[in-house]
């Protein structure tokens, strides 16, 4: 294969299995009808099993309940039974760290002994989980420092949500006893694929995942407050607008092929003409009221007033907003962040033309959780952004 191909992921090759050998089965990330078929196969009859799995779904994402012997509504022996059969396991957290700004920081031990990151960025009228979808990523983006970290595996189903669930632990953000579920605020009330990987390139988990995300007897949030970012593999929109629905923003980052191969090399594969035909199929398909466009703003290459008028043009008729981010520098980074002035400009022109442009805060850098700092490699997970610099400077 010619070197600036990408290939597509092998999805069986690069996720662990779910069920360990000689072990329990992992009921978290299974699908409603997944679980139902699970359930048979371990004993539960059949014409009961359906009733069972909504019982049990709701104990494990609506009430957060990992202990089967907690689930009261389902006998005694038959709560013996799921023990000795099944866990309800979700990934360790093996590292905390706040910011100055209150953005949390969740590393967080895979099966195999693999780590991701997962951000938790609370705002005044929503809180943001930011989660990862691959161990590492293929797509080497020139800005992101996740891209330095060579791809390793795929979460599973259970593992991306399991990130979700691990954070409502830690913010104690489940639904309490005797409390209405719509009597006290969500800590988290949005999710965003925007993490370590590229979703579309785990689409079946991601997928699954999102499922159970927006399910109305579980976690319940609306396909509205979830968003996944892609850098733009083609053949997988539509079938995100048919399977998932969820909120769209992709990263552009630039309005030239010649520019996007370097910065974004899957440009390479499809590039800005075939993102944007599919990215024009995308609201209607997906019912969604427009398209998130990701410009990370690096100075003196890609923040000139040409670019914006140049993107203008090439998102005219797509419903979208244009999300401004100022670049978040790492150790080693071979961009700068382009100055206030610049991406001020910048932004007017793409107000003046009639899209929203609004310039996102850096979140978390102190801790490097910003967009694009994101990265498993243990022994830089566990130290500051400050930290790092000093080391590099020795």
């Amino acid at each position: 294969m010619p070197a600036n191909d990408i290939a597509p992921i092998t999805q069986d090759f690069l996720t662990i299995p779910r069920k360990e050998r000689n072990g329990p089965v992992n009921l978290v990330g299974l699908t409603r009808e997944k679980l139902r078929e699970t359930l048979i196969n371990q004993g539960t009859e059949s014409k009961k099993a359906r009733m069972r799995a909504s019982q049990i779904w709701q104990w494990i994402y609506q009430w957060g309940v990992r202990d089967f012997n907690a689930m009261t509504n389902l006998a005694k022996d038959y709560r013996t039974s799921l023990t000795e059969s099944f866990v309800i396991g979700i990934p360790e957290v093996v590292g905390r760290r706040a910011s100055e700004d209150g953005t949390l920081k969740y590393i967080v031990r895979l099966a195999g002994g693999h780590e991701v990151e997962t951000v938790y960025i609370p705002e005044t009228d929503r809180g943001t989980l930011c989660i990862s979808s691959q161990v590492g990523c293929t797509l080497t983006c020139s800005f992101c420092h996740t891209g330095t970290q060579r791809l390793v595996r795929n979460l599973t189903a259970g593992e991306i949500i399991g990130q979700v669930m691990l954070a409502r632990d830690d913010l104690g953000d489940w639904p309490r006893k005797g409390v209405g579920m719509g009597e006290r605020p969500r800590l988290i009330s949005n999710i965003v694929l925007m993490g370590m990987g590229e979703p579309l390139y785990n689409f079946d988990n991601v997928r699954d995942a999102m499922k159970i995300a927006m399910d109305g007897e579980g976690i319940s949030l609306s396909r509205r407050r979830i968003t996944l970012s892609t850098s733009g593999v083609v053949p997988e929109i539509s079938r995100t607008a048919s399977e998932i629905g969820c909120m769209l923003a992709v990263s552009f980052h630039a309005t030239t092929d010649k520019l996007r191969d370097k910065l974004v090399p899957i440009n390479r594969k499809w590039n800005i003409d075939a993102l944007l035909n599919a990215l024009r199929e995308y609201p209607k398909a997906s019912n969604s009221e427009r398209i998130t466009f990701e410009y990370v703003m690096l100075r003196d290459v890609n923040d000139s007033d040409e670019d914006a008028r140049r993107l203008v043009r090439l998102i005219r008729g797509i419903p979208a907003k244009i999300n401004l981010i100022p670049f978040n520098e790492w150790p080693g980074a071979p961009h700068r962040r382009s100055t206030k002035e610049r991406i001020g400009k910048f932004a007017d022109i793409i107000y003046k033309a009639g899209y929203a442009s609004p310039v996102r805060t850096p979140r978390g850098e102190d801790i490097m959780a910003a967009c694009g700092q994101l990265k498993s490699a243990t022994e830089r997970m566990r130290k500051s952004r400050r930290e790092i610099e000093m080391e590099a400077q020795r």
